[in-house]
């Protein structure tokens, strides 16, 4: 479906209509992965800056020599790169991002994820960086990290500590790894977006990797979701009016109008928001300029629930893991959103839970990982039957033409995981505390890429 993004917006039906115009056959459903690593000089541990011989701008820049990258330039300065459907883009502390492709198997998926890593090393070192797979910067307050040079990011820095206490600490210091998937009506998007959220904390425990920040514990297992719940209510967290049986493209759609712009993008130039609903730039513009679709495009990027609806739905609440692990995720969520007798399920593991109970398990899992509880039962259990489950829906749904087309190797990681029954950021706190010695040098050989 072809959308002119410049059209003026002239009711809140032409933004139903927007996010339905993803819709896609299931013989078209894709899986997108989204990766994010935490950069250091290896030799004194210092963050990476994006100026300098070292810096992210001449490693950005070298990725272009060694590949056909196309560069996207804000003030100058090269700030993403583009290949037809993936792009490298840079988070506010200068953590770097791979957005793949949307690709039919998670063996495509896991493949440009180490083609990727590959081109990173080669680039990486002679530079003297290195990157970690860590759901937080493990040694340097946010203080001391550096910005990159991006508009939207000075408007965000400005305006979310007045919402939350660990906003920038979510910005600058935190990583993740992430998954993009596909619906095909409105009823099967509230499905998937309702089960994948009510999972949500039970997945956020398998890869909740963040215990160490500022060199030392930091009194949680994913520093990261908690400082989540740190950051701006008005845009984060569980929505609860997903879990309503009636649930559907409207209800999200009158959430995002209701939440404060962060900005306002013409040609080159970010204006901020200055506390303007999407609904009201609707109704009444800003003064200068009516909204559009591609303004409602990029509102509902600074949208940051656990689960994200587009035109396609974002899950979000995984941690940066090691290279190990990262394959897993899209392959844990790819077994239980594109199976629909998985997803049944694996609903059922959280259908009768209270709202409340779910904010209480997400607070929980940040604090305790796979210790935690999830409305009376052990997240552990959960975690365990949950893998099951998806094991069994890849391979309802697997793809001939592969040497293992059901897919389900992906999760081995996790099941390994779940045997040592602790969470990334429970053991790494532990080797951090016992065999390592509190060495630098042993956590960023255990966290690299």
């Amino acid at each position: 479906m072809s959308l002119d993004l410049e059209a003026p917006v002239e009711s809140t039906e032409q933004l139903v209509d927007f996010i339905r115009s993803g819709e896609k056959p299931a013989d078209r459903w894709r899986v997108g992965t989204e990766h994010e690593k935490i950069g250091l000089h290896e030799a004194d541990y210092s963050p990476v800056r994006f100026e300098g011989e070292r810096g992210i701008g001449a490693l950005l820049e070298s990725i272009m020599r060694h590949e056909d990258w196309e560069p996207v330039l804000e003030a100058g300065n090269v700030i993403a790169l583009t290949k037809d459907e993936a792009s490298i883009t840079l988070e506010p502390g200068g953590q770097f991002e791979l957005s793949g492709a949307p690709v039919r198997t998670i063996h495509e998926t896991c493949d440009e994820f180490h083609t990727h890593l590959d081109l990173m090393r080669q680039v990486s070192e002679p530079l003297g960086i290195v990157w970690l797979g860590l759901g937080i910067h493990p040694f340097h307050p946010v203080t001391e990290l550096p910005v990159m040079p991006k508009a939207r990011y000075r408007i965000m820095r400005e305006y979310l500590p007045t919402r939350g206490a660990l906003s920038l600490e979510m910005m600058f210091a935190t990583a993740t790894v992430q998954a993009n998937f596909d619906f095909a009506s409105e009823a099967d998007m509230a499905d998937k977006l309702r089960t994948a959220m009510g999972l949500s904390p039970i997945v956020s425990a398998i890869f909740a990797n963040a215990s160490l920040s500022g060199g030392k514990a930091n009194g949680y297992v994913s520093q990261r979701l908690h400082a989540w719940e740190q950051t701006d209510p008005d845009r984060c967290g569980l929505l609860e009016f997903v879990f309503e049986r009636d649930f559907g493209y409207r209800d999200y759609v009158e959430w995002a109008l209701d939440v404060p712009m962060f900005f306002i993008v013409r040609g080159d130039s970010y204006r901020p928001g200055n506390g303007l609903t999407f609904r009201r730039f609707v109704e009444d513009g800003d003064g200068r300029n009516r909204a559009t679709l591609a303004d409602f495009d990029r509102h509902l990027t600074t949208l940051f629930p656990d689960v994200r609806l587009k035109r396609f739905i974002e899950v979000r609440g995984a941690d940066a893991v090691p290279p190990g692990l990262t394959c897993s995720l899209p392959a844990l969520w790819k077994g239980i959103l594109y199976d629909a007798d998985a997803r049944a399920e694996a609903w059922k593991l959280v259908a009768d839970v209270s709202f409340e109970q779910r904010d209480v398990a997400r607070a929980d899992v940040a604090r305790r990982g796979l210790a935690a509880e999830f409305g009376g039962q052990p997240v552990l259990e959960l975690a365990r039957e949950l893998v099951a489950i998806a094991g069994r829906g890849l391979r309802r749904i697997g793809h001939s033409g592969r040497k293992d087309p059901d897919e389900c190797g992906y999760l081995d990681p996790i099941l390994e995981q779940l045997e040592l029954g602790r969470s990334p950021g429970q053991v790494v706190l532990a080797c951090w505390e016992g065999e390592w010695g509190r060495s630098k040098h042993r956590l960023i050989d255990y966290a690299r890429y």
